[in-house]
């Protein structure tokens, strides 16, 4: 299963959990007992904030592969770090690569192309979190250069 489609079948099991849970809020409201109005406010107002989650991540995930794509068309998606068999890249020459794209986006800070590589030499090396920051830092540079 690729990821793009894991995250559909995740939409679509979200919107039907949205749909049995705003029915059970409704008859939990529809009683008009304390505990019970409280218990249904809380199943609608959770499921809301899981639903923003998920449209983060989803928005993340098509304007990170509609920068990747960019930059492949220009060429400059090549790290130069070696891969597995598997098709993951080797970590210790992940590691070793890594300060070349560090440099590069410090030396050019408003450069969304250095910070997505940053990011995917993060994302090489295994450091996710940083990874993400670093390409949500190339989406909000990529939008204020459009």
């Amino acid at each position: 299963m690729t990821a793009k489609s894991g995250a559909i079948l995740m939409a679509v099991l979200l919107a039907i959990y949205l749909a049995l849970v705003g029915w059970r809020a409704v008859q939990f409201v529809a009683t008009g007992e304390p505990v019970a109005v409280a218990m249904g406010i809380a199943l609608v107002v959770l499921p809301i904030i899981a639903a923003w989650a998920l449209w983060r991540e989803l928005a993340f995930g098509v304007r990170s592969q509609a920068l990747v794509r960019r930059l492949e068309a220009e060429g400059g998606v090549d790290l130069g770090i070696p891969l597995l068999p598997s098709g993951r890249p080797e970590r210790a020459a992940a590691d070793a690569a890594f300060g070349a794209f560090r440099a590069a986006a410090e030396a050019e800070p408003e450069s969304w192309r250095a910070w997505l590589r940053l990011g995917m030499a993060y994302d090489a090396a295994g450091d996710r979190r940083r990874a993400r920051s670093a390409v949500r830092r190339a989406i909000t540079l990529e939008r204020a250069e459009r």
